[in-house]
């Protein structure tokens, strides 16, 4: 896609919707650097010029650029979404907004996810420092996910306690898997872990070495009795 060009038209506004039509994006990314009427010449007949523009495309901040690969995915899904940004301490949140949204989250999150790095990709693109990070959410979906993976921590972490036996989560992604190591930091009897490769890395979950010692103590009792 050219970033500039120049172009000829009978009227000022034909040379201005040739340029566009070239640049390949929409109007309000297009800036008008140099525009010339057309003059008629001599007697209306000899030496006559026709209208000519130089157009350039806007340069966008890296918070607009998300949010255009973001507009540009869901008009390309037929879906209407509209998307509310406020400014968090660990980001930029793009809230999703809009009627049966289920498809933008995916099993546990997946494709939110997925869209959430294609868009920090998109926003950082050519940027080396200062770069910045997007958040994109739907009807507090991840609040409520966050709530979900620590109640299942601490059920997981008594089940543990109570069997000896570790358990191992299926894969999750850096933010999950940091969730259930705080939510399980302080439990004195089970100690948590990740273990594998992205992107199939998991959480796991087992007693401590003196909780192993008490738990096998606690089942011969039991086997006594």
């Amino acid at each position: 896609m050219s970033l500039e060009v120049e172009k000829i038209g009978k009227t000022i506004d034909e040379a201005k919707r040739a340029a566009i039509e070239e640049l390949g994006v929409s109007a309000d990314l297009v800036d008008f650097v140099e525009v010339i009427e057309p003059s008629k010449g001599f007697l209306g007949l000899i030496g006559g010029k026709p209208a000519k523009v130089k157009a350039v495309v806007r340069e966008l901040a890296p918070v607009e650029k998300a949010k255009k690969f973001l507009s540009d995915i869901f008009a390309a899904m037929s879906l209407d979404v509209d998307i509310n940004m406020t400014e968090s301490e660990d980001g930029t949140v793009f809230n999703l907004i809009g009627e049966n949204l289920g498809i933008l989250i995916g099993k546990h999150g997946q494709t939110l996810d997925s869209l959430q790095y294609l868009s920090n990709l998109a926003a950082n693109r050519g940027i080396t420092d200062n770069k910045v990070r997007i958040i994109i959410d739907i009807e507090n979906y991840r609040n409520r996910r966050e709530d979900t993976l620590r109640r299942l921590a601490v059920r997981l972490a008594d089940k543990v306690k109570r069997t000896g036996e570790r358990i191992v989560l299926e894969p999750m992604n850096r933010h999950e898997r940091k969730i259930i190591h705080m939510a399980l930091q302080d439990n004195y009897r089970v100690s948590t872990y990740s273990s594998g490769d992205e992107p199939y890395r998991k959480v796991v979950i087992e007693l401590k070495r003196g909780g192993r010692r008490e738990n096998r103590e606690r089942k011969d009792r039991e086997i006594t009795n």
